[in-house]
């Protein structure tokens, strides 16, 4: 299969350029696409991808494209599990929420545009849902097949097992499921969710506390984040905001402590809670170039870094 006959007929011609950008971490492969002066993201799904899950991710990335929350969808073909969308340029999320001008504003921008992610309507194929737990199990079963992990990562994981989740009083929605910052684009004026691989009906709070952790947001900020969110006050933090919080930096550690797996990264078993780097640390590393999550090594750091984090919530 040639990479141009996944795109519209006007664009396959000899001027199209097709970049390799990168294998995300769904197994889709993600290429730049560039034609008569227009810049494009090609994403192809794994052919190992049920159908079914294929075409319902397809639904909900194009309502989110409808609504203005994810690039505008320029052509899909079912065939080849092709979607084209139009490259947003990025003016960095990350800097307006850094800087201590822009900060309140940005987590109110963050607030209010998952509320209006969760406005979207659930498919009708949605299923249940992920149930967080249920996966955390499985995947740690895989991870510490042959490998001895830090007893700190077994830790957390019976903390939460052995803690009942709070209700929220609150219905489920669609959500994205995972809100980390380089899945966020900021165009000048609203943001933009990329890959919805994941999307899939859950608890509300569950975005919210995704992105608070990736992004280390104090009490204080994430008060601001609920209450864009629910357009109005928040006095206390609501408890399962607080436990979701606990739960994604567990479930998201423990996802990049399978990704080194993955990437051939033995993995180990001899650190501690005190020794391993907190996520500030690993971001300083990050920046500098000292740690890198596109090798085995960078990853499992990563992950013990937001593993690591629960403990602070």
């Amino acid at each position: 299969m040639s990479l141009q006959d996944c795109l519209p007929a006007e664009l396959r011609h000899e001027g199209t350029a097709i970049t390799r950008l990168t294998a995300g971490l769904s197994g889709a492969a993600v290429h730049r696409v560039d034609a008569d002066g227009r810049a494009f993201v090609l994403k192809i799904a794994d052919a190992a991808e049920p159908l079914d899950g294929w075409r319902r991710m397809r639904d909900i990335v194009e309502r989110a494209a409808q609504a203005g929350l994810a690039p505008r969808v320029v052509h899909v073909d079912p065939e080849r599990r092709a979607i084209l969308s139009e490259l947003v340029v990025d003016r960095s999320f990350p800097a307006l929420l850094l800087n201590p001008a822009t900060r309140a504003a940005a987590i109110a921008l963050l607030g209010r545009t998952l509320r209006r992610v969760h406005e979207l309507p659930l498919p009708a194929a949605s299923g249940d849902g992920i149930e967080p737990l249920a996966f955390l199990a499985a995947l740690l079963a895989r991870v510490s097949s042959g490998v001895a992990l830090p007893a700190f990562v077994g830790e957390a994981v019976a903390r939460l097992r052995g803690e009942a989740a709070p209700s929220s009083g609150r219905t489920p929605v669609l959500s994205h499921n995972d809100v980390n910052p380089s899945n966020l684009v900021y165009d000048g004026e609203r943001l933009i969710l990329l890959d919805w691989d994941r999307a899939s009906a859950n608890e509300p709070y569950y975005d919210l506390a995704t992105i608070s952790v990736f992004a280390r947001l104090d009490d204080e900020a994430c008060r601001t984040l609920v209450a864009a969110y629910d357009d109005a006050p928040v006095a206390a933090l609501p408890a399962r905001f607080v436990y979701d919080r606990r739960l994604v930096a567990v479930v998201c550690g423990v996802v990049f402590l399978h990704l080194a797996r993955l990437a051939g990264y033995e993995g180990d078993g001899s650190a501690t809670l005190d020794g391993a780097l907190g996520l500030g640390d690993f971001y300083q590393r990050l920046r500098a170039g000292a740690v890198s999550v596109a090798d085995g090594e960078g990853r499992w750091a990563f992950g013990l870094a937001l593993v690591k984090e629960s403990f602070a919530r």
